[in-house]
């Protein structure tokens, strides 16, 4: 029996699903940093707020860890701590976590705006500052009740409170446009307190006691502003305060060796030890000095621990603010913008911090930022100067950028750029090597011939105030080029810019196209895809003509594609989503999501493949705030034939998309056998308005476009029949 024992025991690791034995998706070892608007201190733990989510550190900010869980939104602006209760405020209302963050529970209802900017909690009293005014809270955010006031719905940043003599609280309000407000019944009534102030926007409130025990309050702005009266005057502390714009204020608490007042601006930390008179520059080691919150902690021994959140990170100073470390190891909260090969490296352009580069397939990363004047990288590309070199361009807020080394150092190429907001760049062969595009903001696109050296506007055509969010460029076939070029509109010029045609379909008229590629469909021609906020269109004709190319992905926002051709000659087609990455192997007739393992529901900006002789070529994927992840393409292209052949266990009636339309919306369905199936759409009295499915197809997944431009506005249904299943959607029509 021993013996039958041993055996069985080495057969049940062999019984498993053959799709777990799969690697899926590997977050890269940095880029570390990110924008933090915001850090909170919770039972020995450290909590960020970030563009990328919400990240814990057990030890002082030494390493973090991501901490979303059921948060949908992980644009976090704003953390406070109520008990054991830890709140985040996103875009998309509030969560709550009552674990340390290992879970998150949205807690919305009675929010009627979802922009939350700031908290404030006292007691049972948790006040939530929107775009739309303040909302209360007695229940740890399970119902929220609107505060207005005479002032309407202002939007307000920060929160400070006290309590007042009365054994009530004084709760400030800092609003964007009606300066301090103060209620002192719990924000039942608000009365405006300004005198004294020379703004209207307050951005940050802290407070502190002089040796009377009386309550200083000071409020960030234009400068720094005191009041030692409840806010009935306010006076202006900036002897020294060389910067004008203050977005976080902290006062070192009680019993920690010094009272000093810090404020962090756009161009880094002040410090004030004479409660606000006079204040001195203190950024030695602040390698980032655009600070949006600062928190300070005592340290137990005496001391303290200072905080800053920039644009780029967490810095922590342990000696008041004299000097500072870095402290953002784990910390994946970068955005990416786009990403390029050049050689054996990686070029990865980002929102706030620059270029990054890898030079080991994206597994870890280096700043490289020399002569970069702005680091808001919208596009990177790379390009052969027709000597045997290789010219790396960043498109940035101020115009364009070129390297002739790897990145190590840049240097402005702007002449006769008059508009220096580059969103997307492009190259393509010409008569004198290597021609770029830049395709701008608000005056379409522009061409140099020279490496950047010159450029010239050629938007002929286009309607003033085009924006050019991407490119794609293909063989005309005639030995010619046809440039394409996306954004409100999608054009094609066959002249190399010289002129430009608008092309696209009805059903595209509301689209805004973010990404195009050019792809073999292999009979020798050429697909045309565009990346909308719609979803994915599909042109076989040079933009003559378009179809919807979702099935599989539906109607996500596309941001990017890559075109991989495989050994055999074929070709794979990647896109980056709002919702991670899907796979295509026919030339997008159908796609698969391959985002399990890392990359679910995350906004992915820009992809790339980078090959190594001992892994293979890998997918790179970078995101919006959620760092880096690479993926074997071997292992995407076997998991999807993996689960090619599944088909749908039940009839499924999808709701159109979008939903009210006008004039084209998308039907999806599906239908576990083959059979014959009917869609057709009526009108409110029941009349048949038009037949969209009448056919025998094959168990599967199917979208249907309804094209409803000749009927008018009204409330229409669509019904699916298939043997005895029928089933009934309601759909609006608005014009």
């Amino acid at each position: 029996m021993k013996k039958i024992l041993q055996f069985l025991f080495i057969l049940i690791p062999i019984f498993v699903n053959v799709n777990s034995l799969y690697a899926q998706w590997v977050q890269a070892n940095g880029p570390f940093g990110g924008v933090v608007h915001s850090i909170a201190f919770m039972g020995g733990n450290l909590f960020a707020g970030t563009n990328g989510g919400v990240f814990l550190s057990t030890n002082n900010g030494t390493s973090w860890a991501e901490v979303n869980t059921g948060i949908t939104n992980t644009n976090v602006n704003a953390l406070a701590v109520s008990n054991t209760n830890l709140f985040a405020g996103t875009d998309d209302g509030v969560f709550l976590s009552s674990n340390y963050g290992t879970n998150w529970t949205q807690v919305n209802i009675g929010l009627t705006c979802n922009h939350i900017n700031a908290f404030a909690a006292y007691g049972i009293y948790l006040f939530a500052g929107t775009d739309s005014g303040v909302f209360l809270s007695t229940n740890n955010g399970s119902v929220w009740i609107s505060l207005n006031s005479p002032f309407g719905y202002p939007s307000v940043v920060a929160f400070a409170g006290y309590p007042n003599v009365e054994g009530g609280m004084n709760l400030f309000l800092g609003t964007q446009q009606d300066g301090i407000l103060l209620s002192t019944d719990n924000g039942q009534s608000w009365a405006a307190v300004n005198a004294g102030l020379l703004s209207s926007y307050i951005n940050a409130f802290a407070l502190s006691q002089d040796g009377s025990g009386s309550i200083n309050l000071f409020a960030g702005s234009n400068t720094v502003y005191q009041s030692t009266n409840n806010g009935v005057n306010w006076t202006r502390d900036n002897s020294g305060l060389t910067d004008t714009y203050v977005n976080a204020l902290a006062v070192s608490p009680p019993g920690t060796g010094g009272k000093y007042i810090f404020a962090g601006t756009i161009n880094g930390v002040f410090r004030s030890s004479d409660n606000g008179t006079n204040w001195s520059q203190i950024d030695s080691g602040l390698t980032n000095t655009d600070v949006n919150a600062l928190s300070i902690f005592s340290n137990g021994a005496g001391g303290t621990y200072l905080f800053a959140g920039t644009y780029d990170g967490i810095f922590l100073s342990t000696n008041n603010g004299s000097s500072w470390t870095a402290v953002d190891s784990g910390l994946t909260a970068v955005q990416f913008t786009s990403i390029t090969v050049s050689g054996p490296n990686l070029f990865a352009g980002t929102k706030y911090n620059g270029v990054y580069m890898s030079t080991n397939t994206g597994s870890n990363w280096t700043s490289v930022n020399t002569g970069l004047t702005r680091n808001d990288v919208n596009a990177v590309t790379s390009s052969h100067d027709g000597l045997g070199d290789t010219n790396l361009f960043a498109g940035t807020g101020n115009g364009v950028f070129l390297s002739t080394n790897n990145g190590n150092n840049w240097t402005s190429v702007n002449n006769d750029l008059t508009n220096i907001s580059v969103y997307s760049l492009a190259t393509f062969p010409g008569t004198r090597g290597t021609n770029i595009l830049a395709g701008t903001i608000d005056d379409g696109p522009f061409i140099s011939t020279n490496n950047g050296t010159n450029w010239t506007a050629i938007n002929s055509g286009m309607e003033a105030g085009t924006a050019v969010y991407a490119f794609a460029v293909s063989s005309d076939g005639a030995g010619g080029t046809d440039i394409f070029a996306g954004g409100s509109n999608i054009f094609i010029s066959s002249n190399s810019g010289t002129t430009w045609t608008q092309i696209g379909s009805r059903a595209m008229r509301y689209a805004t196209y973010t990404a195009l590629v050019i792809s073999s469909n292999g009979a020798g021609g050429t697909d045309l895809f565009a990346g909308t906020n719609l979803g994915i269109f599909l042109s076989t004709n040079d933009g003559i003509n378009w179809n919807k190319a979702n099935t599989g992905s539906m109607n996500i926002s596309v941001n990017a594609f890559y075109v991989y051709t495989t050994e055999t000659g074929g070709t794979d087609l990647f896109a980056g989503t709002g919702d991670g990455v899907f796979f295509s192997s026919d030339n997008g007739a159908n796609w698969n999501a391959v985002d399990t393992g890392g990359l679910t529901n995350i906004n992915v900006l820009a992809l790339s493949v980078s090959t190594t002789a001992t892994e293979g070529a890998k997918l790179i994927a970078v995101t919006d705030g959620r760092g880096v992840w690479t993926r074997l393409l071997s292992e995407i292209v076997t998991e999807t034939k993996n689960n090619h052949n599944e088909v749908p266990t039940s009839f499924v009636l999808n709701q159109n998309y979008p939903n009210p339309f006008n004039p084209a919306t998308e039907i999806g369905y599906s239908i576990p056998g083959n059979s014959f199936v009917t869609l057709k759409v009526y009108d409110a009295l029941g009349r048949e308005v038009k037949t969209l499915v009448n056919e025998f197809q094959n168990a599967g997944s199917k979208l249907v476009m309804f094209d409803a431009g000749n009927l008018p506005s009204g409330v229409y249904f669509y019904r699916l029949q298939s043997g005895s299943f029928n089933q009934t959607k309601k759909l609006v029509l608005i014009k």
